[in-house]
């Protein structure tokens, strides 16, 4: 296993920050309990375009059954397992080994298997390693060098393989929501856990995207509803939260 905090994409004080809320991360009515609301919408979107891409049924409770699946800053698992019930092979790997030992504790408590690292997507590459999916959920605005992170994580993409990422734009709109709201008004998070000259828009990670190679097939927004409480996919509104697939051309 390669030293974390000697790698090229890693923020040593980011992994710090979420390391140190690890013991929260599987309460719901905890720190990380905007993860838990808003983890249905990120997974009905990686469900359906995940789906669409492989000719696979929506509705069936093992839809990703033989697909190999990379959950890459996987924290403590919010992501991977659920996909791993869904029947995939999945990799949940994350720079912050604290993060990893919740992951491993909470799939050992649901009877989920997956293979959970303590490392990086450089070293991940540097192995060689590919993937039919690869997954960066809420994780492309705390990585110290977005284009080489960009390009290390499309590297493991098979061709007709996904690449899809959640991030924030980086609007006054997203400003007001995610940093002053959630993390001063509200507390919902701790105040620091985003820096919003970090948030990237939906024009930079696109071309970002784009110039490793891939293509992006769709963005798409999460918009929170206050007086309900819940999350929901909206196309087109992408001034704070949103999501972005893109796919490796199929070889000729």
């Amino acid at each position: 296993m390669s030293d974390p905090h000697a790698r090229g994409t890693v923020d040593a004080a980011e992994i710090r920050n979420f390391e140190a809320m690890a013991d929260d991360w599987w309460d719901p009515a905890g720190r990380m309990a905007p993860l838990h609301r808003l983890n249905p919408t990120r997974l009905a979107y990686l469900k359906r375009e995940i789906c669409r891409a492989f000719g696979r049924d929506v509705d069936d409770s093992l839809a990703l059954a033989g697909l190999r699946i990379l959950d890459i800053g996987c924290g403590g698992g919010l992501v991977t397992l659920p996909l791993a019930r869904l029947g995939a092979d999945m990799v949940g790997v994350d720079a912050g080994a604290a993060n990893i030992a919740a992951a491993r504790a909470q799939a050992e408590r649901m009877g989920v298997t997956a293979d959970w690292r303590a490392d990086t997507a450089e070293a991940l590459a540097a192995a060689h390693e590919t993937f039919d999916v690869v997954v960066a959920m809420e994780i492309v605005e705390h990585v110290a060098d977005l284009p080489l992170f960009l390009r290390e994580i499309a590297k493991m993409v098979r061709p007709g393989g996904l690449l899809v990422l959640a991030t924030l734009n980086r609007t006054l709109k997203s400003f007001a929501l995610a940093i002053v709201g959630a993390e001063y008004v509200l507390r919902w998070l701790p105040p620091g856990t985003h820096t919003w000259s970090k948030f990237v828009t939906p024009k930079e990670l696109n071309r970002a995207v784009e110039a490793t190679g891939l293509a992006v097939l769709d963005a798409c927004g999460m918009v929170f509803d206050p007086l309900a409480g819940t999350w929901s996919l909206k196309a087109g509104d992408l001034d704070v939260n949103y999501l972005m697939v893109a796919e490796r051309p199929a070889a000729a």
